[in-house]
C-alpha cells in the first residue's frame, strides 16, 4: 500500500467551522475513487494548516489521482500548492474490525516475495 500526506496553509479568511464545511462538501467525492482505499481530513489545533492523508492500494494507483487538474483545484480551494510526503505502507491494523492488513510484496520481477 502506499500512503501520501498533503499539508497546506491554510488562507486567513478561512477559520475553523469553514474548514469543515469545505471538508464536507468534497468529501463525497472521494468515495469512488480507483485505488483510494481511506482518505483523512484534517487541520492543526490552531486552524492554520490542514492536511489530506490518503491510504492507497498502490503507489500507481495515486499517480493516476493526482493529476494537473487535481492540483489545480486543491491549490485554488486552499489558496497555494500543497506539500507531499509519502510512505510505503505495508501492514495497517484495522481496529474498527479487529483485523490486519498486509501488503504482499512484489519483487523486481514482478513476483511476490517471501
Amino acid at each position: 500500500m502506499h500512503c501520501v500526506m498533503w499539508t497546506y496553509a491554510v488562507p486567513p479568511e478561512l477559520n475553523e467551522p469553514a474548514i469543515r464545511r469545505l471538508f464536507t462538501e468534497v468529501a463525497t467525492n472521494y468515495l469512488d475513487v480507483p485505488g483510494l482505499v481511506r482518505k483523512y481530513f484534517g487541520f492543526t489545533e490552531d486552524a492554520e494548516s490542514v492536511i489530506g492523508i490518503y491510504l492507497w492500494h498502490s503507489r500507481q494507483a495515486a499517480e493516476a489521482f493526482y493529476t494537473p487538474e487535481w492540483m489545480a483545484g486543491v491549490t485554488a480551494r486552499w489558496g497555494a500548492a500543497p506539500q507531499r510526503e509519502e510512505w510505503v505502507v505495508p501492514v495497517v491494523a484495522e481496529t474498527h474490525d479487529g483485523t490486519v492488513v498486509v501488503e504482499q510484496a512484489i519483487g523486481p520481477s514482478g513476483s511476490p516475495t517471501r
